[in-house]
């Protein structure tokens, strides 16, 4: 990948372009990610960046997570991610990734956990059809047959059931960004990016080309 960087999701607001258009966007901000690895072909087997996001309380970090941001000489972190980047070599212990490494026009994929929804029904979960609602149907809003019973016996792994809905790590690509506040480390993204308000957001250069 080009470029990356770890956000947290503020919210979703609309700004106007100069042509007078409104664009919806999500609002995310990437304070500094610091750099706490750099791993290498010889020692690692791959090339990536290790960064560290967020502030903790060092209490509740545990030891051999202090001693390896202490070798790196930055401030403990919540969160440890690593960005395969194509110039990772050019980066070194200590360094910062900022906002301003993404531009407007960028196109970048965004990830994140998706908001759970709990324990939900099949036709809330996966759009299952219901049955009649007449009072004589005796079938109205449950599962229905989960298969046959002599042959094959048993239920397929992927049948749509009910059960814990969201909470899952979800990706949009092909955002593009609209604005770059570097003084105060906001990155507006057009359209809606996963996760609930004060999730981490990870923001990468677009694998996409068809577009």
């Amino acid at each position: 990948m080009k470029k990356a960087i770890l956000a947290t999701k503020i919210g979703m607001t609309q700004i106007f372009a100069e042509d007078g258009s409104l664009i919806p966007v999500t609002v995310l901000k990437a304070d500094p990610a610091v750099v706490t690895q750099v791993k290498t072909v010889e020692n690692d087997g791959y090339s990536a960046v290790q960064v560290g996001f967020g502030e903790i309380r060092e209490n509740l970090v545990n030891k051999p997570r202090k001693g390896h941001f202490a070798k790196a000489g930055v401030s403990v972190k919540r969160f440890l991610r690593e960005f395969k980047l194509e110039d990772a070599e050019n980066y070194k212990a200590g360094d910062e990734i900022k906002a301003d490494v993404f531009a407007v026009g960028d196109k970048v994929d965004a990830t994140a956990t998706s908001k759970g929804k709990g324990f939900q029904g099949a036709i809330h979960r996966h759009g299952l059809h219901r049955g009649p609602m007449a009072h004589g149907s005796k079938y109205h809003r449950h599962a229905g047959s989960n298969g046959a019973c002599s042959d094959p016996s048993k239920v397929f792994k992927g049948k749509k059931m009910a059960g814990h809905m969201g909470h899952v790590k979800v990706t949009i690509q092909n955002l593009e960004i609209v604005r770059v506040d570097a003084e105060k480390n906001l990155i507006l993204v057009k359209g809606a990016v996963p996760g609930a308000k004060k999730a981490l957001v990870m923001l990468k250069s677009t694998t996409r080309t068809d577009k």
